[in-house]
């Protein structure tokens, strides 16, 4: 017996069976991109096989240097480029896995000056114009993505994934806003999906009958001349009888101003448009996009909304996600909390991705926690992300480990994360590592404050230093005013809030602060409510699936205000800043940089703002939220080392700049692997 019957359920192809329904989706490591590091791609998907993962789909290769996500990117285009993939396959197909290949030819969205696409149409996220191709050179493409499939056959694969959505090449053939060809591959909708068709039916000859051949179609493109819903099923169902064996669905493209894969996005947000196509292919089809845990998985596959789910994000975060849903440990997932920051951000930074929750990921042959040889008496100060990371960590090698939080809870900053709009998922990481002390048996001291000499009278062999940041107090003339609150006191203890408020600073922290207080008391949206906010509708009523948002408004006046002279949000993540800016902008919240904070009294707060300050300003609010910045706790490190005390300083009260809890648990991971 199980609690997820249908996930967990067997699915036949015919010539091969998948042993529950599982996707590994596509996810752009990094380590694609030089043979080189084939070795440790090989034991990056090897580790999830082992996992128990029904297919997986490799990053993205292109079939020809034109589609090359940038010059000398991953490329499958010869015979010796196949055998270097044999380190991979033989690693997935020993550890007792299955995987395909993904063909992604980037078009316009190559960042390189030989892109190619329908049209000589530039991307507003790319500053290279493409080449439009002639028709011969559209043929060509299309013997290059079969020739790529021949040769991830000869390489090992179980079958390849044509990518076909996320406004990529064949994305751009198929929708009016990049295709504005008169010739056989363009204007009419059939001649706008004929590139598509004829590249799953070439590959289908170049592959044989007894190939995975899976279909990324894009159902929901979110742009405007995007497909309309009656394109989306006849490609369907032309994809299906030119020999697709899979359908997987794909949403938005990464030029759209809806997003699709944040935090903020509800869970199993776009899975109504799975459940809207199936009906009318008879081949698997796989829904995608925000979803995360076992229970969420069950209930899209149980109501019949498709055959499959795709995940790619979850399984940097956990590479045990299926084992642990098998055997009933669902508790012990660590959730993708869709936060971007390590795995996106890093894959358009063109670093290598991890996974902020997991720093293994990615690093699975040099970040380990091995048993020790040697156990340690260890005390850990401060339960935040560093902390919780260390402590647990040392506690699975077989450390003695002793954890001191001064608050009632665990959490430090997450537990503040988690409590603004759109950031619920940080809750999941609290519960990931309550579960992570109970089963490594790390002795949790709450509501209790340490000082050196209680540490260094118990004699531990090494003390971890985790607590973390104060929020600084900016020297403004009535900082001392009642209307003043640090964002601690408004967002994690609840502290009464006016309707006209004034945030100071906007870094990470202001931003969030600033969608915290424009929400309602409860912000959580359900799904309906995040479709109308953003404006995602139903794909038959109108081209993309786009209509006009419609927010609800703010309950609060709110003022966004920041010293620098620079755009708010500039310093907010690649892939997630935009999301941030735009809901700001929703709410109506006023925005001023280059601001001096002159005073506050009972009349408001006095600024002065301009070039040279010559503008000055009274903004009448009730409330000011101070969140300009915060200062590191390591009075207690500095007190150790003075009593000899071998001590590490990890997190926030190592760094107190702009808080980055992906660097707090990676130090916490690396340290707890290291000790």
């Amino acid at each position: 017996m199980t609690e997820y019957p249908t996930l967990l359920q067997p699915l036949d192809l015919g010539f091969t069976t998948l042993r529950n329904r599982v996707l590994m989706g596509s996810m752009h490591t990094g380590l694609e991109d030089r043979a080189s590091d084939f070795d440790k791609l090989g034991a990056y998907f090897a580790e999830r096989a082992r996992g128990g993962v029904g297919l997986m789909v490799t990053g993205g290769f292109s079939p020809n240097r034109t589609g090359w996500f940038y010059p000398f990117a991953s490329k499958l285009s010869t015979h010796a480029e196949a055998r270097n993939h044999r380190t991979v396959t033989d690693a997935v197909h020993e550890a007792g896995g299955k995987i395909a290949l993904q063909l992604l030819h980037a078009g316009r969205y190559s960042y390189h000056p030989l892109s190619v696409s329908a049209s000589s149409i530039k991307s507003p996220i790319n500053p290279f114009r493409p080449r439009a191709l002639s028709g011969r050179g559209v043929r060509r493409q299309i013997a290059d993505f079969a020739n790529a499939a021949a040769l991830a056959r000869e390489a090992g694969y179980d079958g390849v994934e044509i990518m076909g959505s996320e406004g990529y090449f064949i994305n751009q053939f198929l929708a009016p806003r990049t295709n504005k060809r008169t010739d056989a591959w363009g204007g009419s909708p059939e001649n706008r999906r004929r590139l598509a068709v004829e590249i799953v039916r070439e590959t289908r000859d170049a592959v044989g009958d007894d190939f995975i051949i899976i279909y990324r179609l894009s159902m929901l493109d979110l742009v405007d001349g995007g497909q309309t819903w009656d394109e989306v099923v006849a490609l369907a169902k032309e994809v299906e009888a030119a020999g697709a064996t899979i359908i997987n669905t794909g949403i938005g493209w990464h030029e759209a101003r809806v997003p699709t894969i944040v935090t903020s996005v509800p869970r199993a947000a776009f899975t109504n448009v799975t459940a809207k196509l199936k009906p009318h292919v008879d081949v698997p089809v796989v829904t995608s996009n925000r979803i995360n845990m076992p229970q969420v998985a069950e209930e899209v596959l149980a109501r019949g909304d498709a055959d499959m789910v795709s995940m790619a994000r979850p399984f940097l975060a956990d590479s045990e996600w299926v084992l642990k849903a098998e055997s009933g440990r669902s508790d012990e997932i660590n959730t993708c909390i869709a936060c971007n920051q390590a795995c996106l951000d890093h894959t358009f930074s063109l670093k290598k991705a991890t996974c902020m929750v997991n720093p293994r990921a990615v690093n699975e042959t040099e970040l380990n926690l091995l048993p020790t040889r040697h156990a340690k008496r260890i005390a850990v100060v401060g339960a935040g992300p560093a902390g919780l990371s260390a402590a647990t960590g040392l506690a699975e090698r077989g450390h003695d480990v002793e954890l001191f939080e001064a608050e009632a809870e665990i959490g430090g900053q997450f537990d503040i994360a988690s409590k603004i709009p759109g950031k619920e998922e940080f809750a999941e990481t609290i519960r990931y590592y309550t579960k992570r002390i109970e089963r490594t048996g790390v002795k949790l001291r709450l509501s209790t404050r340490v000082t050196a000499d209680d540490l260094a009278d118990r004699g531990y062999d090494e003390v971890i230093v985790a607590t973390g940041v104060t929020p600084r107090v900016p020297s403004i003339p009535g900082i001392d005013h009642p209307s003043v609150l640090s964002y601690v006191d408004a967002v994690r203890h609840g502290k009464p809030v006016g309707e006209r408020v004034a945030v100071i600073g906007a870094g990470g922290i202001g931003v969030d602060v600033s969608e915290f207080l424009t929400h309602a008391d409860s912000p959580t949206l359900d799904v309906d409510a995040w479709r109308t906010e953003w404006g995602v509708t139903d794909p038959a009523a109108a081209r993309g699936g786009l209509a006009k948002p419609a927010p609800e408004a703010s309950p609060r006046t709110v003022y966004l205000l920041q010293r620098k002279t620079s755009k708010i949000g500039k310093g907010l993540g690649k892939t997630t800043g935009w999301v941030h800016r735009a809901a700001l902008k929703a709410k109506r919240v006023e925005q001023v940089s280059g601001v001096r904070y002159d005073r506050i009294d009972d009349a408001g707060l006095h600024i002065s703002y301009g070039k040279k300050h010559e503008q000055n300003r009274v903004l009448d609010v009730d409330t000011i939220v101070v969140c300009a910045g915060q200062e590191s706790q390591r009075d207690l490190a500095d007190a150790l080392t003075e009593r000899g005390v071998s001590t590490h300083v990890i997190g926030g009260a190592d760094v107190a700049a702009e808080l980055d809890a992906k660097r707090a648990i990676d130090q916490g991971t690396r340290l707890a692997a290291r000790l």
